[in-house]
């Protein structure tokens, strides 16, 4: 099966990576040392117990070089996403989105239509550790997803199938918008927390006070998506942080790695969205405001 990805980082190049070992047709489109490593040495997947998998690639940085495939998975980041989204070449008519919250697959759909999005939910901890090589530090390396309205579909199984045969798991979610609110109460509050805190998940879980605060809000965004209208399952918050407790005791989110070496960051689509959201509806999200207060003087500066 033919796959382009367009964000050739830690998810894309995760992902693409097991597709192209797998031997799936694989494109991608990055851009500077990255592109240049992937082109001339091809692309590098460490594993958690430090074995590495190479295999050549395609990447180019014109949308227009990219080879018309059955299906784009969209794994840039949300700063990056309107951008990505006009990258996307006339043939991309089912794109799978990798991004972290609840915002963009309605995002991508002002663009290209709500038929053409696949909402995907990826579970994965994976990141750049160095240009063409990628580091696989934790997660299930799961990738769900959909049809916009949960429907089953021939399509959704054929690259279903081809994920299977790339050893990536993925089931046919009952309701795909469950699956993402679900995950947005995992990422955000750990994100948030962790951003401000400083410290991976094993520091943030161990000590009673951060537990007790990861907890409050995830019980924030829990309300908000009932408000929403999405039915989380009823012990939703203590599955997440039984979760949180299986999580590599080193292990962070890309917003606080990205927050604390001085990059853009995904804060507004995360905490950010968290408290636009509470304002929306009318759900006071305390825990989250403080900590979306802090982290955006910290990106001020």
């Amino acid at each position: 099966m033919k796959f382009a990805i367009i964000g050739a980082g830690g998810l894309g190049g995760f992902f693409g990576a097991r597709l192209a070992d797998a031997g799936h047709d694989v494109s991608f489109l990055a851009r500077g040392e990255h592109l240049t490593a992937l082109r001339e040495r091809g692309l590098t997947l460490l594993a958690p117990d430090g074995t590495a998998t190479a295999r050549p690639v395609h990447a180019t940085a014109d949308p227009a070089e990219l080879d018309p495939a059955d299906a784009v998975l969209l794994a840039v980041k949300i700063a990056q996403l309107d951008a990505a989204v006009a990258a996307l070449p006339p043939w991309a008519d089912a794109v799978i989105t990798l991004q972290n919250g609840v915002d963009a697959p309605a995002q991508v759909a002002r663009t290209v239509g709500k038929d053409a999005v696949l909402p995907g939910v990826a579970k994965v901890i994976a990141a750049l550790a160095g240009p063409g090589t990628v580091r696989h530090v934790g997660g299930p390396g799961s990738l769900d997803f959909a049809e916009w309205d949960n429907r089953p579909s021939e399509r959704a199984e054929r690259i279903r199938a081809a994920f299977g045969t790339a050893g990536i798991p993925t089931t046919p979610p009952a309701d795909i918008w469950t699956e993402l609110w679900a995950k947005f109460l995992f990422i955000a509050p750990l994100g948030g927390l962790g951003a401000v805190a400083g410290v991976p998940f094993g520091e943030l879980r161990e000590h009673p006070e951060t537990r007790r605060t990861l907890q409050a809000a995830m019980v924030e965004v829990e309300r908000l998506a009932r408000a929403s209208g999405v039915e989380l399952p009823a012990d939703v918050v203590a599955r997440t942080m039984a979760f949180v407790d299986r999580q590599p005791a080193d292990g962070t989110t890309s917003m606080q790695r990205d927050i604390a070496a001085g990059r853009p960051s995904e804060l507004d689509a995360w905490t950010g969205s968290v408290v636009r959201l509470g304002r929306e509806a009318g759900i006071p999200t305390p825990v989250n405001d403080v900590l979306y207060a802090v982290l955006r003087l910290r990106e001020g500066r």
